[in-house]
């Protein structure tokens, strides 16, 4: 069954009072809010993460740092011990004139400063341990803090994703088939106009690109994955949301890629449209909330939304943000062939489906 709304989430849009391009309008505003609220999600809870290892270093830490401090204290309260049980220290000169034997003075001497040493050297430890156990415990109480704030936002941020999620698919859900292939038609269009004008600018090349050993594979893997559907938060290997769709190809192909679509724009090398080759990734939407990976020929393979499959779609069918390069230093292959497309990869617009064919949560 389909994902539930969230506590106070609004109601879809009414679809019965609006056109298609109405309609394809307010779908599009609602994947692109569901884009941004997965990413304020899913970089919270890569925070979440990252803070409870960093909490589980510190509590490894903290361990360590009081074993030292009871080691400390142990021998710290042997020289006590022996000074309570009468080991007094005597003036050296003393010594030498009441020993007996001469070199034996120097030599118990010598026993003595070294015990001394050792003693002064066993509180500095202690006071060492001491003061480390005590800035560990501070660290760890507010890391601890930390964790539980960041806890309570993920729960929060994901709730508002899900509501997110809801409203697309209770507005996809309200659609009739007439209704819904209105809507495949007036995207289909849009599409490839914003196509043609793509390359009418010279902003877009396809010709014939050949991509590195890693950019075939992940192009091949994501061809692999078409007609597998979109579920929010997927990465695999029965369904995908689009990030995840971009980031296994990758992962894949042999090379660790971020996560989202958002960590992907920001961290991997811009690289010009003009200049793609298979296996690069396109960016959408100006907050980079939507992510799919380049096939050539100026298409990319996608997860598009929630009620859509993985499919081969004209690059320009959302609004494009740039491109990125995982791998900027791979060499390109001697020989390429393009992947051979599944029958129907590029049927199907955006759109979702009704209610009966949705797929289990």
């Amino acid at each position: 069954m389909a994902l539930g709304a969230a506590p106070g989430a609004p109601a879809a849009p009414d679809p019965r009072g609006g056109g298609p391009a109405e309609l394809l309008t307010e779908l599009q505003r609602l994947h692109r809010e569901l884009g941004e609220a997965t990413e304020t999600y899913q970089a919270t809870s890569r925070s979440l993460t990252e803070q409870r290892d960093r909490n589980r270093r510190l509590g490894a830490g903290l361990v360590k740092a009081r074993i030292a401090l009871a080691e400390g204290r142990d021998a710290a309260g042997q020289f006590a011990r022996r000074q309570y049980q009468g080991v007094v220290e005597v003036s050296p000169t003393l010594r030498l004139l009441l020993a007996a034997d001469a070199q034996g003075a120097l030599d118990q001497e010598h026993v003595l400063r070294r015990a001394a040493r050792d003693r002064v050297a066993t509180v500095a430890r202690l006071t060492s341990a001491e003061r480390r156990a005590s800035q560990l415990a501070r660290e760890s109480r507010a890391a601890l803090d930390r964790e539980q704030v960041l806890a309570a936002r993920q729960r929060t941020e994901r709730e508002a994703a899900r509501g997110k999620l809801d409203e697309v698919e209770s507005l996809i859900s309200a659609l009739s088939p007439e209704q819904l292939a209105e809507v495949e038609g007036v995207e289909a269009e849009r599409g490839e106009e914003a196509q043609r004008e793509l390359v009418a600018a010279g902003g877009l090349s396809t010709t014939g690109a050949v991509p590195t050993r890693r950019g075939e594979r992940a192009v091949r893997f994501a061809v692999e994955q078409i007609g597998k559907p979109y579920v929010w938060g997927a990465e695999g290997p029965d369904s995908y949301d689009c990030s995840g769709l971009t980031s296994q190809a990758w992962q894949t192909a042999g090379a660790q890629v971020p996560r989202t679509s958002q960590e992907q724009w920001a961290e991997l090398p811009r690289v010009p449209l003009r200049d793609l080759r298979p296996g690069d990734l396109v960016v959408y939407f100006p907050k980079a909330t939507h992510v799919a990976l380049y096939l050539g020929d100026g298409l990319v393979v996608q997860a598009p939304r929630p009620g859509a499959k993985v499919k081969v779609s004209p690059l320009a069918a959302n609004p494009v943000l740039g491109a990125v390069r995982p791998d900027p230093d791979g060499a390109p292959v001697p020989v390429y062939e393009p992947p051979e497309l599944p029958e129907g990869a590029r049927e199907g617009a955006d759109t979702g489906y009704r209610d009966e064919e949705a797929p289990a949560e």
